[in-house]
């Protein structure tokens, strides 16, 4: 089956690539496209759309967004994107929050130093000016400094980490947070933002929303100490422009280094008339190195939702993102994903799917058991499946999902099994996240198991004999199919199990060869 991707907005080349050498997709490039035209005549055959800040995603294109199943924004912001609308018809809205995250770490960190040292101040003077006076340049040394950080997430959480390198004294606001995500650091963690205001340098990293537009004000600068520097490079409007240029102008405020304005662009923002600013056109993720990381992100993104294998970053979700700790949301796309595994596993009318979670993630367990069966009747049940309308269509079609927060784990911290009984038979899949989101199998059907979730998966299963992986090896080699890692389990009832990631897609004929091997009990092949 083909589904349509169109791409609304230049993205990097890599990530175009990805969609044109995907088997499933079609792909259209439609950036160069007159905005109405696209909406009017492309985005009705779109099962995915990639976007970027040109294409707003409005209340008219959601119209006609007929059988649109996911729209994905290429970045971090989602201003442009209509995400209740887009709920309400059912269509997962989706980001790449990380891609640019170094990008944009560095890009503060610039901004603090040329506010700290004044640099393209000097830079002008000599360059441009060729003026050499070096008794006007005195500026301050960031080693003792307090910096206060509104926003610990990925971005904040870095920048914190660079300053500590500079010998600075970290202080943390972000009610949305573990403290012990600070103060694992040895930085300080508050609740009271008054502390942020105390600082020397100040920096935000929040999105931008009700709670967060204006968090500084008049009110705010007017009780942070004489002198203070402040740095965003978040979103505009995080500042109070009006504030930021009175407390500038009067020396509260002694230097800023903005990069994003309330109104782009802002070739007449007041701001630019003052001499302790430094500015930069909204650059947070012009990098060469982001760009290729959100273009290819997007696309990934963009071919999974297509095949309902997951929806990464997804925006609206079925549960609220504020009120879950940050590991669980990788638990919920993992559980899709094994959701989708399973379903091509054992390929059949499903009857039942379980979730049982044990450890903290048991808490949010049914949750998890929405994303599981989207993932597992996405291929499966000739609908479009979404969070939205998943237990609607479960229950329409006499599927019984169930769920169980089973306690501790012996082993793991937190693990989650999948069990999905089919008319065929019954697979069961647990699975844990290693430290850095690495997602991993570590058992299957009985077997433990450890296998990376990703790409191309051939699962063997055999009577524990001598010569099997000569002969699985051998017959993959013949029919031109390269091994890039092999997994082997075995239990007490001399049975083996085979998990055997390959480079290449595997074609039925091949899979025969493996089925008629003397010691085979079963194969299957899935596509993660």
């Amino acid at each position: 089956m083909k589904y349509t991707v169109v791409v609304c907005d230049h993205i990097h080349n890599a990530g175009l690539e990805m969609l044109k050498n995907d088997e499933n997709i079609n792909f259209v490039m439609a950036a160069d496209i007159d905005k109405t035209e696209l909406v009017e005549k492309i985005i009705p055959t779109a099962d995915v759309a990639i976007t970027r800040s040109s294409t707003d995603v409005d209340a008219n294109f959601i119209k006609h967004a007929e059988n649109m199943k996911a729209i994905v924004r290429a970045g971090v912001g989602v201003d442009n994107v209509d995400i209740p609308g887009c709920s309400k018809e059912g269509i997962i809205v989706m980001n790449v929050p990380t891609a640019n995250t170094i990008a944009a770490v560095e890009l503060t960190m610039t901004h603090m130093l040329s506010c700290m040292r004044m640099f393209p101040y000097s830079h002008d003077h000599l360059k441009n000016q060729r003026v050499w006076k070096r008794e006007k340049w005195y500026g301050h040394e960031m080693k003792g400094k307090k910096l206060g950080v509104i926003g610990f997430g990925n971005i904040g959480s870095r920048v914190a980490k660079r300053a500590a390198s500079f010998e600075m004294d970290i202080i943390a606001y972000d009610p949305y947070i573990h403290p012990s995500k600070v103060t694992d650091l040895d930085m300080t963690y508050t609740k009271n933002f008054e502390d942020i205001l105390a600082c020397d340098i100040i920096t935000i990293h929040t999105p931008k929303n009700k709670e967060t537009i204006g968090i500084i004000g008049e009110a705010e600068i007017a009780k942070m100490k004489d002198g203070v520097v402040l740095v965003n490079c978040a979103r505009g409007d995080l500042y109070n422009e009006d504030a930021l240029y009175n407390g500038l102008k009067s020396g509260k405020i002694r230097f800023a280094g903005i990069d994003v304005f309330g109104k782009e662009p802002a070739t007449d923002n007041k701001l630019l008339d003052l001499d302790n600013i430094v500015v930069s056109p909204h650059l947070g993720a012009n990098t060469y190195e982001s760009q290729y990381n959100i273009g290819t992100q997007a696309a990934n993104n963009a071919i999974e939702a297509a095949k309902g294998i997951a929806y990464p970053h997804a925006m609206n979700l079925p549960i609220d993102e504020s009120k879950i700790p940050s590991f669980v949301k990788p638990f919920l796309e993992m559980g899709q994903k094994i959701g989708f595994l399973e379903s091509q596993i054992n390929k059949s009318q499903i009857i039942s799917i379980k979730v049982k979670g044990y450890g903290e993630i048991g808490d949010y367990v049914d949750s998890l058991a929405t994303f599981v069966a989207v993932g597992a009747m996405s291929d499966n049940c000739g609908d479009t499946i979404n969070y939205v309308n998943a237990d609607f269509v479960a229950k329409e079609k006499g599927i019984s999902i169930e769920s169980e927060d089973c306690g501790s784990s012996n082993v793991y911290k937190n693990l989650i099994t999948i069990k999905l009984t089919t008319a065929e038979g019954t697979t069961a899949i647990s699975a844990t996240i290693f430290d850095d989101n690495v997602q991993r199998i570590v058992a299957i059907d009985g077997f433990d198991i450890e296998v990376a979730l990703r790409g191309n998966m051939v699962m063997f299963k055999n009577t524990d004999i001598p010569g099997v992986i000569g002969s699985v090896g051998s017959t993959l080699a013949k029919n031109s199919v390269n091994i890039s890692d092999f997994s082997l389990s075995r239990n007490d009832k001399s049975e083996a199990l085979a998990v055997i990631l390959v480079d290449d897609f595997v074609n039925e004929a091949t899979l025969n060869e493996l089925a008629n091997l003397e010691a085979c009990l079963s194969v299957s092949y899935a596509r993660i």
